[in-house]
């Protein structure tokens, strides 16, 4: 119950705040709009002065024009009359007359129906030397406004006076559709110019603030205070506001008060717009509050059903734990059985080549002994018959033969023993020499070509170079089991040194039955029970060349199958 009444206050508290933001921003925006308006209906004032000045200057000017003194004469009045004719054309104006003292037309542009305008506003004020004004509306319904300027002789005294008639509403084309309402009421209270063809005619009787239609129907008007500002809620026609700013300014030169109607519904959405962003926040604000303090006293609440489990798990977990220090400790001894099965498997591979190499090998070795004895015997001979060169000659081949002999068996020691050097800078040509010369022996035997040329310059890869030559060792002897059954027998060997490095293994044999199981331990296509193989060689090969960031893959060709191995360059940045 204590939550719900929090609840309630604080979207009391929120409300309030809402309102007085709305009521703030309403009055920013209504004085905002005030500016606009009044410089809006400073503005039409000053454009409709500006075009009325236009006729009230042309009277000034025309009234002393040469051709309307002394028209006396009908020819004179005719002149007169083509001459004014001629000005109302090019200005615009409705009309044109030229009047004597007694408010007789003695010359008009166009025809008048009344010959008498001695009660005319404008003429009795131009007879008191004065520019004379007044506005009215014609039979027809036409808007005037009339400039009547007095003409003087040569004593100074009025003789007569030059009228203007504008077509008030040629005026108000250019400005009638503006968004606000802009309307001028004459000294009567009536609504004489306007945008608004709806207020034409209206009248304001003395004393009111409103406006009556003609007829002096009812209509819909009331009036507020605002922060200093006028609002009218009025319901005057589809093109004027339901509620608008009120503002005046007083037009003496035409003798009239210049008033517009600007809508507030912009600043009533605007506030609105306000109102509700603030609203929306402390909203967003105390749901936040409310989550945050209800996940509290939930958290609160379960913590006590958590500590009694905590303490429960922490007694399972200490069981788990020491049964998973076991586990560890059996799998790091698991991981170094395995790591030491795997270098015995390597190691394994190694002794199997160098079995599958034996013959040969012991046919290398034995062929320089037998060399070496004869070479001995012979130097014997040459020396008990005192010939010394011959002999030092026959020591000189016993040397070579004796450095072939270091030469192979030092290849043959290095790929038997076990590698733990780390991985570095190999020479990959001088890898693939060692491997030619290891299985060169079995080679010779079996009659197996080699085609190998060794690039001009090193070539550096990222490894190690006992376990690069195994690699080579075991692809050479596959490529010869697999033409042993036939007679040509041809292996090719080249190395390409754009990156990635790659060394490509041809041969001319049957192919390979099976890519997919190519690189699997104990995948092999031999006989079972031959003495050739377990079917490891590719498999340790696979997991050396993965071991130095490579790849070997095995593919056929129209003549036979290639094993291509790829291996990453060596570069100076990357030495550990």
């Amino acid at each position: 119950m204590q939550r719900i009444w929090m609840i309630l206050g604080f979207l009391f508290a929120v409300g309030l705040l809402s309102t007085g933001v709305w009521s703030y921003g309403y009055r920013q925006a209504l004085s905002q709009l005030s500016e606009k308006a009044e410089a809006d209906l400073e503005l039409a004032a000053d454009r409709l002065s500006t075009q009325m000045q236009v006729y009230q200057e042309l009277a000034v000017l025309m009234a002393t024009h040469p051709t309307l003194r002394t028209l006396d004469s009908p020819a004179r009045q005719q002149a007169a009359q083509a001459v004014l004719l001629d000005v109302t054309d090019k200005t615009a104006a409705v009309n044109m007359m030229y009047l004597d003292r007694r408010g007789q037309v003695l010359a008009s542009a166009q025809p008048v129906a009344q010959q008498d305008m001695a009660d005319h506003p404008a003429f009795r004020r131009a007879l008191q030397g004065a520019l004379g004004n007044a506005h009215g509306a014609l039979d027809s319904g036409e808007r005037t406004y009339s400039y009547a300027a007095p003409s003087f002789d040569s004593t100074g005294r009025v003789e007569g006076a030059l009228m203007v008639v504008a077509d008030v509403q040629d005026v108000e084309q250019t400005w009638r559709g503006s968004t606000e309402a802009v309307f001028f009421i004459d000294g009567d209270g009536v609504v004489f110019i306007s945008n608004r063809s709806d207020l034409l005619f209206w009248q304001r009787a003395e004393g009111q603030q409103g406006l009556q239609p003609p007829d002096g129907g009812p209509v819909d008007f009331a009036t507020t205070m605002v922060g200093g500002h006028e609002l009218w809620t009025l319901n005057w026609g589809r093109y004027l506001p339901q509620r608008a700013l009120h503002l005046m300014l007083d037009l003496p030169v035409i003798d009239m008060t210049a008033e517009v109607l600007v809508d507030v519904a912009p600043a009533q959405r605007l506030a609105g717009l306000q109102a509700a962003t603030v609203a929306a926040i402390c909203l967003a604000f105390g749901a936040l509050l409310f989550l945050a303090t209800e996940r509290r006293r939930t958290l609160a609440e379960t913590n006590v059903v958590l500590e009694s489990r905590v303490a429960e798990r922490t007694r399972a977990l200490t069981v788990a734990n020491t049964s998973l220090r076991r586990e560890v400790r059996e799998r790091q001894e698991a991981e170094t059985a395995l790591k030491h099965a795997q270098e015995e498997l390597i190691q394994a591979g190694k002794l199997s080549a160098l079995g599958q190499m034996s013959a040969g090998i012991s046919h290398e070795l034995n062929q320089p002994l037998m060399a070496i004895r004869q070479f001995a015997d012979n130097g014997a001979a040459f020396l008990t018959k005192g010939r010394s060169e011959k002999a030092s000659e026959n020591l000189s081949r016993i040397s070579d033969m004796a450095s072939r002999m270091a030469r192979i068996i030092k290849n043959l020691r290095a790929f038997a023993r076990n590698e733990s050097e780390p991985m570095g800078k190999v020479d990959l040509v001088q890898v693939i020499n060692t491997a030619v010369e290891l299985t060169d022996a079995r080679l010779r035997a079996e009659g197996v070509k080699l085609h190998w040329q060794a690039p001009d310059r090193p070539v550096f890869a990222w490894g190690g170079e006992v376990r690069l030559v195994q690699v080579f060792v075991n692809l050479i002897n596959n490529a010869a089991d697999a033409m042993s059954q036939q007679d040509d027998r041809l292996i090719r060997i080249e190395v390409d040194s754009e990156e990635p490095l790659s060394v490509t293994v041809h041969d001319i044999g049957p192919g390979i039955e099976n890519t997919e199981k190519l690189f699997e331990p104990f995948y092999s296509t031999k006989a079972v029970g031959s003495s050739e193989g377990m079917g490891l060689g590719l498999s340790i090969s696979y997991g050396l060349v993965q071991s130095f960031g490579g790849n070997i893959r095995g593919a056929n060709t129209q003549t036979g199958a290639v094993f291509t191995v790829e291996l990453e360059a060596y570069r100076e940045d990357e030495v550990a």
